[in-house]
């Protein structure tokens, strides 16, 4: 460390210095040289990506997007942006494209709010909600959780005349717990129009059918709704990083005014695109995450361990000691999710992976316990 290096950090306000970084989950490169381990040998189980990969169609629209690496990605993301227009009944410019979906969170705090305002979220709800309010000096206001997941009729209480957004995730993460939709429809009828709830749904392709939602209709009664999606999920393009808001044309005017420009690139732009015309592949992840989360639940059960009822493609895990387990599984060449962090110190959250790697995982569980 320089000497300048305190001085320097010093510069930055205090609402910024007091965030606490997001923790990702630990890369299988990471773990090989800490413990010297064979990096084929390593399960990862940490980051709820798609053990399946990408789609075949998605693979190769990007590698054919490489050929024009020297060429600035459109920014204006036209035909991922039409394409998902006609998948999903709204207009472009009803769409917002981001670097991610976190990247459209970020969007979302940096346009509606500042110092003197508040949002609100729910208690262990995904990360980036504290961190992107505490980045635009707003107040942050944790909701108590009901049952691991939101309490709706506590955080439309919790909403104050400072009040600017209202973020509620479903399925949640990092609990996996889900609200039924008409709960959230009624919410939304309840709460001031001044505040923009954003309403992220990076997990509900692993919804059953018959509880997901067409929540892009609601657009149309609700203009203070934003609705967050990903690609890094079910679709399998986490490393590239690509996701999209839906709302009403106001509320997207003004997140492409601090939306950085070409912040999706020409790779990812082609794959996304490619992988909304792979509807076989998404089955495949849905049934894949079906069988491997019945897998680890029936796992889990046999070795006595309590877990959260999920919708995700996760699963959080009461283990007690959860730092000297996670420790344990770690020295064994599995990678797992402390959620500590998120306020819960006695619980792991395990991604569903192939049938071997959640074998491995309750083999060694079995192991540390």
């Amino acid at each position: 460390m320089s000497a300048c290096e305190p001085t320097c950090s010093g510069l930055a306000p205090l609402h910024v210095r007091a965030i606490a970084p997001y923790l990702p989950g630990k890369p299988i490169s990471e773990l090989a040289r800490e413990l010297g381990l064979n990096e084929a040998d390593i399960v990862k189980l940490a980051s709820n990506e798609n053990p399946l990969g990408p789609s075949p169609l998605a693979l190769a629209a990007a590698q054919d997007a490489l050929h024009d690496m020297a060429l600035y990605p459109d920014g204006a993301g036209f035909a991922l942006k039409a394409k998902l227009a006609a998948k999903l009944g709204v207009a472009a410019n009803q769409i917002v494209l981001g670097n991610g979906s976190n990247d459209v969170l970020d969007m979302a705090a940096r346009a509606f709010l500042t110092t003197g305002t508040s949002a609100v979220y729910a208690q262990h709800a995904f990360a980036v909600y504290p961190i992107a309010t505490q980045t635009q000096d707003a107040q942050g206001i944790a909701v108590a959780a009901k049952d691991y997941g939101h309490d709706l009729a506590a955080m439309r209480a919790a909403i104050r005349d400072d009040t600017r957004v209202l973020w509620i995730a479903n399925p949640n993460n990092p609990t996996g717990t889900f609200l039924p939709w008409a709960e959230i429809e009624a919410c939304l009828e309840t709460v001031p129009p001044q505040v923009l709830v954003v309403l992220d749904e990076a997990y509900g392709e692993y919804l059953p059918p018959a509880e997901r939602c067409d929540t892009a209709a609601w657009l149309t009664r609700f203009p203070n709704l934003l609705i967050s999606r990903t690609f890094s999920k079910a679709y399998g393009l986490a490393g590239l990083r690509v996701g999209y808001g839906l709302g009403s044309a106001a509320v997207i005017d003004v997140l492409n005014r601090v939306r950085h420009p070409f912040n999706v690139n020409s790779p990812a732009l082609a794959a996304a695109e490619a992988a909304l015309d792979d509807d076989a592949f998404l089955a495949r992840s849905y049934a894949l995450n079906t069988a491997g989360m019945a897998q680890l639940r029936a796992g889990l059960a046999g070795l006595n361990v309590e877990t959260v009822p999920s919708k995700g493609n996760f699963l959080l895990v009461k283990v007690g000691d959860a730092a000297r387990i996670n420790g344990e599984l770690l020295k064994r060449g599995v990678i797992v999710r402390p959620v500590a962090n998120y306020g819960l110190p006695e619980f792991l959250r395990v991604s569903v992976g192939l049938a071997g790697q959640n074998a491995r995982f309750i083999d060694a569980l079995k192991d540390c316990l």
